[in-house]
C-alpha cells in the first residue's frame, strides 16, 4: 500500500478500466484490511484520504471483487466498525427508482407495452 495519487489513479485507469478524474471515490484496502485509502478528483487536483486501524480490520461487502459499487451510508459503517450483514436498510427515496417508475409509467400511456 505504498502508491499515492499518481499510483493509485494508475490502478483505476489500467486495472479498472475507468476515468480517476470522474469525481467518483475509489477505495483501496491492503491484504490485512487494517489499512484504507480513499482517491479522488475534485475539480482541481486530487485529494487521498487514508486510514490505518491499531486493531481489527475492516469488513468488505458480499460480493467482492473490483469496481465493486457501495453506498455512502455502507462506506460510513464501514469506517466505523459497524457490520454490514447486521445493518437492516429501511426503504427511502431514491432518484433511480422514482425515474424508473415514471419512465414506466410514461411507456404504458404511450400504449408500448
Amino acid at each position: 500500500m505504498r502508491k499515492s495519487f499518481d499510483g493509485l489513479s494508475g490502478l483505476v485507469r489500467n486495472e479498472l478500466g475507468r476515468d480517476p478524474m470522474d469525481g467518483e471515490v475509489y477505495i483501496f484496502l491492503n491484504r490485512q484490511r487494517s489499512l484504507i485509502k480513499m482517491l479522488v478528483w475534485d475539480r482541481s487536483g486530487w485529494a487521498l484520504w487514508s486510514k490505518r486501524l491499531e486493531r481489527g480490520s475492516y469488513e468488505l461487502p458480499r460480493g467482492e471483487g473490483a469496481g465493486m459499487m457501495l453506498r455512502w451510508s455502507d462506506l460510513m459503517l464501514i469506517l466505523e466498525g459497524i457490520s454490514l450483514r447486521s445493518v437492516r436498510h429501511r426503504r427511502r427515496y431514491s432518484v433511480e427508482e422514482n425515474s424508473r417508475k415514471k419512465v414506466e409509467l410514461s411507456t404504458k400511456k404511450a400504449g408500448v407495452s
